[in-house]
């Protein structure tokens, strides 16, 4: 909390709701507060009701040398979807230091991770608004019920955001579920000789005083857990790939460029391959950040610049890279729809290697069917469109059956209807979100003639092991 106390004293957010309910009631006006979730599956408290967020406008400041504080003000600028007293942005820890809604204070109360606002006058439906949000304080790093971390990771020289499924709450206030989508504007500030990475394109970069502030723009929807912040010393180049001279930034930590050499010099050939196999690639620009192995614990698909823990190999970057159509561009509805995500990016390197001299991906499959319980002891635990808890939604059933889903798709309808189905799915949500109740109904519209209901009912929501037939 602040310093100073707030317009509004810190309530339960339960009394704070219902007062913000009879406040409605008086005075002619209609409205009710936002909900203070969307009641996701998985995380019923990620997101909120009553609007949708356009544009993040991010300005950041950033020192690791000095307590690791953050120093932030987020414009977001939204459209009420409902008639709204009040509504509630996501964020973790960090201190609120004051809130405005269309340049007039607002009242504000915490209650975990709510930030519920009140605005000076009440939103009406449909009407577009900009809140902005002054926070500073020491982020923090979350973990998640798998037991990884995620949101403000510490590194050697800086820091990395990291945010999927929550993390991004840790550094900036939002609304934070992936059906949510915006464009993004984020300017870190940090001291001079440090570099400061994000998503989209660098628009530009200034020094005054002893620090650098590095500006970068995404013009496309991004959903905010794959919006991310790389603060230290890397090794940047930059190209531009294929005829459309796609631009391509990639950054790499010193003690990493030598071991990542040979795989990033294979960028320009898995975008083109991924192209030719998926369709147009979604984004304005393409790239890659490696940091070091004791950085994170994993990769992550963020957008435009995929992160890697220390230098990947080949089918890392196959993976990552193809989620940028498929999790990053078509992106799930709710974290239940992972599988749409890691099964489509998991099938991506299988075919990369079956194009590439490898095993076929009838060949992978059939090993994963007579063997997989080897290296995935838990591959048939759960069906991939139904994970157990919050904790299972990154496990094997998801990623490798998933896949195994897909290529079952392959053998009903052939390679090359396959190929035209996968393409016009990218196609068909670009930039949106998507269900399996979506795919499922993409995929019986585009081979009306072929029957589905085995490959649903036993390979996508089924218990066990299914029959391979």
């Amino acid at each position: 909390m602040p310093r100073s106390v707030p317009v509004v004293p810190a309530v339960p957010a339960v009394l704070l709701a219902l007062a913000l309910t009879l406040t409605a009631c008086d005075g002619g006006v209609h409205g009710t507060p936002g909900g203070s979730g969307v009641r996701d599956p998985y995380f019923p408290k990620a997101g909120n009701g009553g609007y949708d967020v356009g544009h993040y406008d991010l300005k950041l400041v950033y020192d690791p040398a000095r307590g690791h504080r953050l120093t932030g003000t987020a414009t977001i600028t939204a459209r009420a979807t409902q008639d709204l007293t009040a509504f509630d942005l996501d964020l973790k820890g960090l201190e609120v230091d004051g809130v405005t809604v269309e340049g007039r204070g607002a009242r504000w109360n915490r209650a975990g991770q709510e930030l519920t606002v009140r605005p000076h006058d009440d939103l009406r439906d449909h009407e577009t608004f900009r809140v902005t949000v002054r926070y500073s304080g020491t982020p923090q790093t979350l973990t998640d019920p798998d037991g990884s971390h995620e949101g403000w990771l510490r590194t050697a020289d800086g820091a990395l955001a990291l945010g999927e499924p929550v993390g991004s709450m840790a550094w900036f206030p939002g609304n934070h579920h992936p059906s949510d989508k915006a464009s993004y504007d984020i300017a870190i500030t940090v001291p001079k000789g440090l570099q400061a990475i994000s998503n989209g394109e660098l628009r530009g970069e200034s020094s005054s005083k002893g620090r650098t502030t590095f500006r970068w723009h995404s013009a496309e929807p991004m959903a905010s857990y794959l919006a991310t912040v790389a603060v230290g010393r890397y090794d940047i180049s930059r190209s531009t790939i294929g005829t459309d001279r796609l631009p391509a930034y990639v950054a790499v930590d010193p003690d990493r460029a030598k071991a990542s050499r040979t795989v990033l010099a294979q960028l320009p050939e898995i975008i083109e391959w991924e192209e030719h196999t998926f369709g147009p690639y979604p984004f304005s620009s393409t790239g890659v950040i490696v940091d070091r192995p004791q950085d994170a614990e994993y990769a992550l698909e963020t957008q435009t610049r995929p992160v890697f823990p220390g230098a990947p190999d080949t089918a890392t970057l196959v993976h990552e890279l193809a989620h940028q159509w498929y999790g990053d561009s078509v992106t799930p509805r709710t974290w239940r729809d992972m599988w749409l995500n890691e099964g489509f990016a998991t099938y991506a390197e299988w075919l990369w290697a079956e194009d590439h001299g490898g095993d076929s991906a009838q060949q992978t499959f059939d090993a994963l069917y007579d063997h997989g319980e080897d290296d995935h002891p838990h591959l048939w635990s759960f069906p991939p469109a139904k994970p157990s808890s919050a904790a299972h939604i990154s496990d094997d059933p998801v990623y490798v059956r998933g896949a195994m889903v897909l290529h079952k798709i392959r053998q009903k309808v052939g390679d090359a209807a396959f190929r035209t189905l996968i393409q016009g799915w990218a196609a068909a949500h670009r930039h949106g979100n998507a269900d399996t109740a979506d795919f499922t109904a993409y995929v019986e519209k585009q081979a009306p003639d072929a029957d589905f209901g085995t490959i649903w009912e036993e390979w996508l929501y089924g218990e066990g092991k299914p029959e391979n037939r």
